[in-house]
């Protein structure tokens, strides 16, 4: 059996994850995230969204990490060799945020 070209698997923490291509097609997928093109679509639109803000005027930057944050688990987006890489990770404060 031939080792995957990413090393998502050994994320730790992580309930699953979803690689997409430019057009935002489903490349590969496991855990908590297998075949779900739901999230896939959703998380492809907040990408963009990010891809679009500007963080400075001078220099055309773009985020390196992406994170959404539920209350018991994170979805953490990059992205790298014309793919976006998504995990799903369980959420494991050290601290409680008081606001």
């Amino acid at each position: 059996m031939s080792m995957p070209p990413h090393n998502l698997e050994n994320v730790p923490d992580q309930l699953g994850y979803l690689i997409l291509n430019e057009e935002g097609a489903v490349v590969a997928s496991a855990g908590d995230l297998e075949n779900d093109e739901r999230t896939a679509g959703i998380l492809l639109n907040i990408v963009r969204l990010a891809c679009k803000v500007k963080i400075s005027e001078d220099k055309p930057d773009f985020f390196k990490r992406l994170s959404v944050i539920f209350d018991t688990f994170l979805y953490v987006a990059t992205i790298s060799s014309q793919k976006i890489y998504i995990s799903k990770r369980k959420l494991m404060p050290k601290d409680p945020v008081q606001a």
